[in-house]
């Protein structure tokens, strides 16, 4: 059997807040670690039902890339919804939720903007 591995190295300042994200995976082509801003990892426990989750970004995220980091994570929960139910109707919530979410993002973000 092959296993793959992934592997997120985390550089935390005095106060514990990221100020670094660094992962590699075993089947990356990748030759070296990746930076990243901000990461979503979630593990299904199949005994307690619950979703275990773990949600960090760095100093340097700014929020139009959070915007957009979750933008591109909920439509990629329907793309990955509607692989595992073959369910178009309830996937198509996913993207129509994100484009929402995105339009209201960007509307508030012009108005700041003009103040």
């Amino acid at each position: 059997m092959h296993q793959s591995s992934i592997n997120v190295q985390i550089s935390l300042d005095e106060q514990k807040i990221p100020q670094d994200i660094q992962w590699s995976a075993t089947d990356s082509t990748a030759k070296e670690s990746q930076s990243a801003r901000a990461m979503m990892i979630t593990f299904w426990d199949p005994t307690d039902k619950t979703a275990l989750r773990i949600d960090l970004w760095t100093k340097d995220m700014m929020v139009d890339e959070m915007a957009d980091f979750f933008y591109q994570n909920l439509m990629g929960m329907g793309d990955t919804y509607l692989r595992a139910t073959q369910d178009p109707a309830l996937a198509d919530e996913f993207k129509q939720f994100a484009q929402s979410f995105y339009k209201k993002f960007r509307a508030t973000q012009l108005d700041q903007n003009k103040k």
